[in-house]
């Protein structure tokens, strides 16, 4: 079959890979949502006081960080099956999209470990000192003035990990998840590998349209929350 250039692929597979984008929000929203949970408690690990916690939240997250997305996912998809038949589990029939979201987020919560951590020191912790010296408890100082302060500091990160995430997601078709790209491979393959190029320029406009549209609303997060944190400093 000749594979000759046709631009109108392009504009006729957007239709047909957009539905397909709720198996890639999901994994990727459940991925942050779960990561960040993990994230927090492997930054209070850090910046705690025992150094047992600390050095095993550092490792896990140089572990973490030097595993390529790729070569941990199928760590995953093979690696928990086999361990759940050594303790009597058969996890050999749990939807694909559990693996990639285990994935992720164990990806997600060694980099925003990092953010938060570095968020939460860059904060003079003479301003949570202050506020204990006038009354607030612990928890009141970190809840009013440490916390509102580190978000903002740690917003634009915050961003870039979702963004990574977005995009890593995209091996998920790797291990059969019929996601966006899952579904343009399978286009791909039902025109017989003809105008594979025009079905992935279409997957690429609709990650950049993406790309440019979380990109946007984090830089009005951060103006909005930026005028918050500087009356923090003014008040």
């Amino acid at each position: 079959m000749e594979k000759y250039f046709d631009a109108s692929y392009i504009w006729e597979s957007i239709p047909l890979l957009i539905p397909f984008l709720k198996m890639t929000f999901m994994v990727a929203g459940l991925s942050v949502l779960f990561g960040t949970f993990l994230g927090f408690i492997l930054t209070a690990a850090k910046i705690g006081k025992s150094k047992f916690a600390r050095k095993v939240a550092n490792g896990y997250t140089t572990i973490l960080r030097c595993i390529p997305s790729i070569v941990l996912l199928f760590l995953v998809y093979y690696g928990l099956p086999a361990i759940g038949d050594r303790v009597g589990l058969n996890l050999n029939n749990i939807h694909t999209a559990v693996f990639v979201i285990i994935t992720f987020t164990l990806q997600f919560a060694a980099a925003m470990s990092e953010v938060m951590r570095s968020a939460f020191q860059s904060i003079d912790k003479g301003q949570f000192e202050a506020a204990v010296s006038v009354g607030l408890s612990n928890s009141q100082a970190y809840r009013r003035i440490v916390f509102p302060q580190a978000f903002v500091v740690a917003l634009p990160n915050f961003g870039n990990s979702l963004l990574a995430v977005l995009q890593e997601g995209s091996l998920a078709y790797t291990i059969g998840l019929i996601d966006v790209v899952g579904k343009a491979n399978l286009i791909i393959a039902g025109n017989y590998n003809a105008h594979a190029l025009e079905i992935f320029l279409a997957l690429a406009i609709i990650y950049w349209i993406l790309s440019i549209a979380i990109e946007q609303f984090f830089l009005k997060l951060e103006k909005v929350f930026s005028k918050g944190k500087q009356g923090l400093k003014t008040a």
